[in-house]
């Protein structure tokens, strides 16, 4: 499924740190050096595997904040399944701006496709199920945006974005605040009519407590087994959109789409990925 992409203001703050980090205060001092003023190439930035490739807006920007006169053509945009020596990108133009920016366009693009291949396996799964596979909050600082981006592009939803996003209350605000009741009491008396209450639970006497409560719009299974899974399912029994999580791994998803939940949220999209590779090539 295809959307629009982020504004690209959203993203050159994060590309041009990114960039700074790299070319530190001297720049690119071995292109400047052995590249004669004047030499121009074309470039083409290739996939080395078979997956879902993500961050092409962003190796764009990134050459184009270096240089704006380079030509800079998508072949494959986001979102796109490729196999090996598939052309994502070709970059024309002045050969030592190419240079200067390849390293910083490269590991965006091979992370991001690395969480975009990685997601595009889970939705598999899942694909004869009504379940959702949804990323989390445990992105690296900084890129959470293009992040879960990238597990949009996989085929997967996103998760809130940040705190302020949705009410999600943990088993450590539970024991803060000091039971189930309390909490749900007091987002009663909090809440907009605009905001999403969802609520962890770990076992299925805490989920009959929830249940019997009553306030919340989501519940989060945590580190259940399936068989308790479909149990809650049935407790449920459509009175709250339910979420599985905990030790999601792939050879364990298919499983637990078919209790009948309505989201599988995995933590490693995000934080344990295997890099995508990509090169660039003149």
């Amino acid at each position: 499924m295809t959307h629009s992409a982020i504004p690209d203001f959203l993203l050159e703050d994060m590309i041009k740190r990114a960039l700074n980090e790299d070319l530190g205060g001297a720049g690119d001092i071995t292109s400047r050096v052995v590249i004669p003023e004047g030499i121009e190439y074309q470039a083409s930035l290739n996939a080395r595997g078979s997956g879902v490739i993500s961050g092409m807006q962003i190796a764009q920007l990134a050459f184009n904040i270096i240089d704006p006169k380079l030509e800079v053509k998508i072949l494959l945009p986001d979102g796109s399944k490729v196999v090996s020596k598939d052309i994502c990108m070709t970059i024309s133009g002045d050969a030592k701006s190419i240079l200067m920016a390849e390293r910083v366009a490269l590991n965006f693009a091979g992370r991001l496709s690395g969480i975009a291949t990685m997601t595009a396996a889970f939705v598999v799964e899942v694909k004869n199920t009504k379940a959702k596979i949804t990323c989390t909050r445990k992105t690296t600082p900084g890129m959470r945006l293009v992040e879960k981006e990238a597990v949009r592009h996989g085929g997967g939803s996103n998760h809130r974005f940040g705190l302020s996003d949705a009410i999600m209350i943990k088993d450590n605000h539970i024991a803060a605040a000091g039971s189930i009741q309390k909490v749900l009491q007091r987002v009663r008396d909090f809440a907009s009519h605009m905001s999403t209450i969802e609520i962890e639970v770990d076992t299925l006497k805490q989920l009959e407590e929830v249940l019997r409560v009553g306030g919340a719009d989501v519940v989060l299974l945590d580190n259940m087994t399936n068989t308790d899974i479909m149990t809650a399912v049935k407790m449920v029994n459509g009175a709250m959109t339910i979420e599985a999580s905990g030790n999601m791994a792939l050879d364990r998803i298919s499983s637990v789409a078919a209790t009948g939940v309505d989201y599988i949220s995995v933590g490693a999209l995000t934080h344990t990925v295997a890099n995508f590779d990509l090169g660039l090539d003149f």
